[in-house]
C-alpha cells in the first residue's frame, strides 16, 4: 500500500488540543512582543544553501533539510530564523535607523538522527534587537526573555547566562593551536570533567589553568561569580555579567537568573553574553539566546545584535504535564556494567536491594537515597537521558561514540575497561595495498570516523553477531571490535594491528536535568569522584 496517507519521518499531524496548546503559546508570546516595541517580519520557508554557509551558523549542515529548485540550485528549508532575519536587515532594511526591534513566529525545520523521537519541524517566536550594543541592549532582550517564560510556563523555570569571551580569553592565554582550543571548547560545554582535566595537564603551571579547569563546574547562582574571580582574579566578562545581574536584580528578575560559565558555544557565531531557558517537564532548553556582533555584517551592514528564540512546542508541552515531586532517576547498561555500577553505588553507600532482586518491577528506587535505577541495553540508556525521562545513566563509551551524544559526559568511571581495535587474519598486510579495504563492525560510524580521519576509502559491513567470522568467511579484510583481551582474535586466527579508541563506563547526565536539578546531581556525582579516588590511591 502507498505510504502517502503517513507523514514523513519527524513530522507529524497536530489535531485539536495540540493546536489550540500552541496556539495560546504563540499569541501570549508574540502579543508580549507586540506590547515591548517590536514589529513582527516573516522570512520564507526556503533559503538558499548558501546563505548559512556564508553566515558560519553554528548549527550542523546535516541537519539541514535540502531541497533542489528547478534552476538546479541547492535550497534549504528554514534552518534558523536569526540568519534569513539579519539578510533582511542588511538589505531590505539598509534604510531603517537602528536599531530596529523585528519578531518572528516561524516554522525552522531540521533534520534529526532516524528513529530518535525528534520532531523536523520546530515552531519557534523569537526576538532580534538589530543595531545596539552595550548592557542597556542586553538587559532589555534578556528581560524579555524571561518575561516571555514566566507568560507561557506554568512551571519552575531560569534562565543561565554565560560570556563566550571570557573562554576566548583564557583559551588564548595557554596559546594552544585552534584545534585543541575546539577541543577543548567542546570539553567544556559538554562538562566532560575527566577528560578536560586529562588535555589541561601540560598546563598546569599557568594562571589561566585553575579557571579553564573548573569552567565546566562553574555554574548555578550568584555565587558563581565570586568563584570564578577567586580563581582567576577580576576579568571584563565576569564583571560585565555581575552588571548584568544587577540590573536584572534591580527589576525584579533576581529569581530567574543562574550563570554557567561554561556555555561556550560556537566561537566564531556569538560575541558576547549567551544564554539559555531551563523549564521543569523539558529534556533541553526551551530558550535560547545571546549577542551575535558580526552576523549582519557578513550580509553587508555593520549592526551589532542580540536574541532569543523560545521553542513554542516544548513550552507547550511542559505546561500539559502536571507537577509531580522529582526524584532523580538513573538508566544503568544491563548485563556486566550493570553489576559493576551496583559494585560501585554499595561502596558509595546506596543500598541496591531493588536491583539486585529486581523482580517484575521495571523501576527500582532505592531505601536509602533519592535515586531511582531503570535497567535498560546501551543504546536505550542514551535515548532515555536524551529525552530527560532519565536525568542520568551509565554507559560505556562504545554506545556514546556510535550514537552521537546531546548530554553531559560528566565522569569516566573506568568501568568496563576495553578496546576498538582494527584486526586482521593473521599475516594480511592491511594497509600494503591500495585497494578499497573492506571491514565488518557493528560499529559503523566509529569505523567510518577512523578511516576518514586516515584518509581512506573503505567499504562497511555492519555485524550483528560474530564480528570474527567475516574474516574467516573472506566477507571482509578486517573487523573493527570491542577488544579486552584479545583471545577470541588468537582462537579465530586474527590479530589486532591497530587500536582504535579506548573504551570505559560513562556517567552521562540530561542537559536541562543538570541545571534544574544541580544540586542533588552534584551531590551524586561528588560520590562517585570521592569512591574513584579511593579506587585509584
Amino acid at each position: 500500500m502507498s505510504n502517502v496517507i503517513n507523514t514523513p519521518e519527524g513530522t507529524r499531524d497536530r489535531l485539536f488540543s495540540e493546536c489550540a496548546d500552541r496556539r495560546r503559546v504563540q499569541d501570549a508570546l508574540t502579543g508580549l512582543f507586540d506590547q515591548r516595541g517590536y514589529s513582527e517580519i516573516s522570512t520564507p520557508e526556503m533559503e538558499f544553501y548558501d546563505l548559512f554557509v556564508q553566515s558560519g551558523t553554528l548549527l550542523p549542515q546535516e541537519s539541514f533539510v535540502k531541497v533542489v529548485d528547478r534552476s538546479g540550485k541547492l535550497l534549504v528549508m528554514r534552518p534558523d530564523c536569526t540568519v534569513p532575519i539579519a539578510r533582511v536587515a542588511a538589505t531590505k532594511l539598509k534604510a531603517v535607523p537602528l536599531p530596529q526591534r523585528l519578531y518572528y513566529n516561524e516554522t525552522v525545520f531540521r533534520s534529526g538522527l532516524a528513529h530518535q523521537g525528534g520532531n523536523y519541524e520546530t515552531a519557534q517566536c523569537g526576538v532580534e534587537l538589530i543595531g545596539a550594543a552595550g548592557l542597556e541592549a542586553d538587559v532589555e532582550v534578556i528581560a524579555l526573555a524571561i518575561e516571555s517564560l514566566q507568560a507561557v510556563c506554568s512551571c519552575p523555570f531560569h534562565i543561565e547566562l554565560g560570556h563566550v569571551g571570557l573562554f576566548r580569553s583564557l583559551a588564548g592565554e595557554l596559546e594552544l593551536p585552534p584545534q585543541m582550543v575546539e577541543t577543548m571548547r567542546q570539553l567544556i560545554e559538554g562538562k566532560q570533567f575527566a577528560a578536560l582535566n586529562d588535555l589541561l595537564a601540560p598546563h598546569r603551571n599557568k594562571p589561566a589553568y585553575a579557571m579553564l579547569s573548573r569552567l565546566s563546574r562553574l555554574f548555578g547562582g550568584a555565587e558563581v561569580l565570586e568563584r570564578a574571580e577567586e580563581l582567576v582574579g577580576k576579568r571584563p566578562q565576569v564583571d560585565y555579567l555581575r552588571q548584568l545581574y544587577q540590573q536584572l536584580k534591580e527589576r525584579g528578575y533576581e529569581s530567574c537568573i543562574r550563570f554557567d560559565l561554561g556555555l561556550v558555544h560556537q566561537l566564531d557565531y556569538y560575541t558576547g553574553v549567551i544564554f539559555r531557558g531551563y523549564a521543569v517537564g523539558a529534556g533541553a532548553p526551551v530558550l535560547s539566546g545571546g549577542r551575535y556582533d558580526n552576523l549582519v555584517e557578513k550580509f553587508g551592514r555593520k549592526a551589532p545584535a542580540v536574541g532569543f528564540a523560545v521553542d513554542a512546542d516544548a513550552v507547550a508541552a511542559c505546561a500539559a504535564q502536571p507537577p509531580e515531586k522529582h526524584r532523580l532517576r538513573v538508566a544503568l547498561t544491563k548485563g556486566r556494567l550493570q553489576e559493576q555500577s551496583v559494585e560501585l553505588f554499595e561502596a558509595m553507600g546506596l543500598d541496591c536491594a531493588p536491583i539486585r532482586d529486581p523482580g517484575r518491577r521495571l523501576i527500582h528506587q532505592l531505601p536509602n537515597y533519592p535515586l531511582d535505577a531503570v535497567l535498560a541495553k546501551a543504546p536505550d540508556v542514551i535515548t532515555y537521558v536524551e529525552h530527560g525521562v532519565c536525568d542520568m545513566g551509565i554507559v560505556g563509551k562504545d554506545t556514546i561514540l556510535e550514537k552521537g551524544s546531546s548530554f553531559y559526559e560528566v565522569l569516566d568511571l573506568g568501568l568496563g575497561r576495553c578496546r576498538f581495535a582494527l584486526a586482521v587474519k593473521q599475516g594480511n598486510d592491511f594497509y600494503g595495498t591500495y585497494k578499497t579495504r573492506r571491514i565488518a563492525t557493528k560499529y559503523p560510524e566509529v569505523t567510518r570516523s577512523f578511516f576518514a580521519q586516515k584518509g581512506m576509502d573503505v567499504e562497511i559491513i555492519k555485524i550483528e553477531g560474530s564480528v570474527e567470522l567475516a574474516p574467516i568467511l573472506n566477507l571482509a579484510d578486517a573487523i573493527v571490535d570491542l577488544v579486552e583481551t584479545g583471545a577470541t582474535l588468537r582462537e579465530n586466527g586474527l590479530v589486532p594491528i591497530e587500536d582504535v579508541a579506548q573504551i570505559s563506563a560513562r556517567l552521562i547526565v540530561n542537559t536541562a536535568s543538570m541545571k534544574l536539578y544541580r544540586a542533588e546531581i552534584l551531590d551524586f556525582i561528588g560520590k562517585c569522584e570521592m569512591e574513584l579516588s579511593k579506587r585509584h590511591d
